[in-house]
């Protein structure tokens, strides 16, 4: 009997103790892009590195398998939005941009996929990142309904140079950059909105210095190259819904940036918005509570809302 009473506290003190012990947090869900080898050239060793203390802090690189991170809301509105963070296409900035802004859109109501595509840097073709954007949106709208999403209402947001592939992805949806058979090929790679952030949009003098230019055509490209790998290349009046945010102090992509392409799409008589922050720099994801920048998820959603992406939420 006293052996029983023991062995029945001793129990109840090991649960009770395991109770205490902190929950480890459950892995994101993950949907790998391709069967196999991803198409075109190059490859990578080793494992995936994440950066430590500095500006490379949470950012991902030497990518082998690219894929989306899936935020699935507790309410869904309906609408999704695929999320690639910047880094000059030699690193992706999941902890500064691309996580934050996946988290926040989540709260809204988005199912958000958040993007970890191939780098240049790490040896993969110059348009590697390009394939996967495309496929990205591909698998997304294919699965829209397994998802909660519906079909017309899948968005793009990109950073720096994530705000690059993204308007590429936007204005050139169709253009050929793999070959495919599958049953995610037959779909529109055409987001039906785009959001970008602080983007590189042109290669061009005077804005020739970017570590997205060297990474996708090199220092030494000419003119043709340059052209075809500028984002204001391809404005046109099918460009789907764009909204733009910079910041006049950003050292990286100056606001010529975005007002070039800005003022690009409406000549093209697309639609198109633009917001001009005083400050900011570069790099400032969500923005911190003291930043006017920080506004632009607020402005966001009421853009959103007015073009009937998403439906505006009760008080």
């Amino acid at each position: 009997m006293i052996a029983r009473r023991l062995f029945m506290a001793l129990t109840a003190l090991l649960s009770l103790l395991a109770s205490a012990l902190p929950v480890a947090a459950a892995s994101p869900e993950e949907i790998l892009l391709w069967p196999g080898t991803p198409p075109g050239s190059g490859t990578v060793t080793g494992p995936e590195k994440i950066g430590g203390e500095g500006a490379g802090y949470g950012a991902v690189s030497n990518i082998a398998a690219p894929r989306m991170r899936v935020y699935r809301p507790a309410v869904p509105n309906g609408a999704a939005v695929l999320v690639a963070g910047g880094g000059g296409y030699f690193r992706i900035q999941l902890k500064k941009e691309s996580t934050p802004a996946a988290e926040w859109l989540q709260a809204q109501g988005f199912t958000v996929f958040e993007l970890i595509y191939r780098l240049p840097n790490d040896g993969w073709d110059a348009a590697a990142p390009f394939m996967d954007a495309q496929r990205a949106m591909k698998i997304i709208r294919t699965r829209a309904s397994e998802f909660g999403v519906a079909p017309d209402k899948i968005g793009i947001m990109g950073f720096s140079a994530g705000g690059h592939l993204a308007g590429f992805t936007a204005y050139q949806p169709a253009r050929t950059l793999y070959a495919g058979a599958d049953r995610y090929e037959t779909a529109s790679a055409r987001p039906d909105f785009a959001v970008l952030l602080f983007p590189v949009v042109t290669l061009r003098n005077p804005y020739d210095t970017t570590r997205t230019r060297r990474e996708i055509i090199g220092d030494k490209a000419g003119p043709k190259a340059e052209n075809e790998w500028s984002l204001d290349t391809y404005a046109s009046k099918d460009a789907p819904p764009t909204i733009i945010f910079a910041a006049a102090d950003d050292p990286t992509t100056p606001p010529g940036h975005g007002i070039l392409l800005f003022q690009t799409l409406i000549a093209a008589g697309a639609s198109a918005e633009l917001h001009l922050f005083r400050n900011g720099g570069h790099g400032w994801g969500l923005g911190t509570p003291e930043q006017v920048i920080s506004q632009w998820p607020a402005l966001f959603a009421h853009w959103a809302q007015s073009l009937k992406i998403i439906e505006k939420r009760g008080e």
